[in-house]
């Protein structure tokens, strides 16, 4: 099976005529994962495969091109292969594509997390024997190890419950699709007012209408913003966010478990809150999938990844362009 990564974005199956969260014209079938920038075709008149909340989303994030919707569990029958989308866990709507051919079998993960955000369709694995497992690691050392999903929603709640008592507003970091919907969750339940920046809350009736209770918000405006929970990105805090407020800010992802990221970034708490898996995760899945080769992408560092794999007896390379 040739696999090919199309320099920095997409990956390539030529012999199958099939491309993963690919934007040029090098394949007849391309299939997009998720709606983050860094997966969405660039080309805003690409024509892709995606599930129908991606498709929601990726059309709110400005793409303009033509998206047939391949629901989870529905085959699709190419001329060279059978194609099957399942539940990444990473944001709502992403998706693994599993791909079966006379050449093989081939799962490309996208990103994907489990267990599952508490905000998307779920986690689940194929069935049938995967031959190779292309998979990304964004988290490739034993370093990164999650907490249970309820102990970080119980870590958000408490920060900014005990913030608001101590007179300052809570201000959590977060991106605008995905991380800020998952931590709304987690805060719902608490029923206080929440602020959000206006990309993210464009994306949020998409969450509400799969179900998901994203509690009380409203975009975020400059003033009347005391004894409310804000939600933004780091570069917008770096840029005046909310200059008239006495803050406490919360730095939500999984890099916060690196001492670096501690000593080098001004918070006043650090929670490990990742839309990733962790290290041990990803070993897991590649020790139950045992496939043929893990194609291991997306990484700062494959080495550790691939000496684990090694241990185990299974072939690994990494995918780099």
């Amino acid at each position: 099976m040739n696999i090919i990564k199309n320099g920095s974005q997409g990956i390539l199956l030529p012999e199958l005529n099939i491309a993963f969260d690919h934007s040029g014209g090098n394949a007849k079938y391309t299939f997009i994962s998720h709606a983050h920038t860094d997966h969405m075709p660039h080309s805003r008149y690409a024509e892709v495969y995606c599930t129908p909340n991606t498709q929601k989303l990726m059309t709110k994030r400005g793409y303009q091109g033509t998206s047939t919707v391949l629901r989870f569990g529905q085959p699709l029958e190419t001329d060279r292969a059978r194609v099957t989308f399942y539940p990444a866990g990473h944001i709502l709507g992403s998706a693994m594509i599993f791909v079966e051919s006379e050449a093989g079998s081939v799962l490309y993960t996208g990103d994907y997390r489990r267990p599952p955000s508490p905000v998307t369709e779920g986690f689940e694995l194929p069935v049938q024997p995967v031959n190779h497992f292309i998979t990304e690691a964004t988290f490739s050392l034993p370093i990164y190890k999650w907490k249970a999903p309820d102990q970080l929603a119980e870590e958000v709640r408490k920060f900014a419950l005990e913030t608001l008592n101590d007179d300052s507003t809570p201000v959590f970091l977060g991106y605008d699709l995905g991380k800020t919907q998952e931590l709304m969750h987690m805060l719902a339940p608490t029923g206080l007012p929440l602020k959000i920046r206006s990309k993210a809350a464009d994306l949020c009736p998409i969450y509400e209408q799969a179900g998901f209770n994203l509690g009380n918000y409203e975009p975020y405006q400059p003033n009347y913003n005391k004894d409310k929970v804000l939600i933004t990105t780091r570069t917008a805090l770096n840029n005046g966010f909310a200059p008239e407020l006495e803050k406490k800010v919360a730095y939500c992802s999984g890099w916060a478990v690196r001492m670096k990221n501690r000593t080098q970034m001004k918070a006043d708490q650090f929670i490990p809150l990742s839309d990733h898996l962790d290290f041990f995760e990803l070993i897991s899945i590649c020790k139950k999938l045992n496939p043929q080769k893990v194609h291991i992408t997306h990484t700062p560092n494959p080495t550790v990844v691939q000496h684990y794999l090694n241990q185990l007896a299974i072939k690994s390379r990494f995918l780099g362009e």
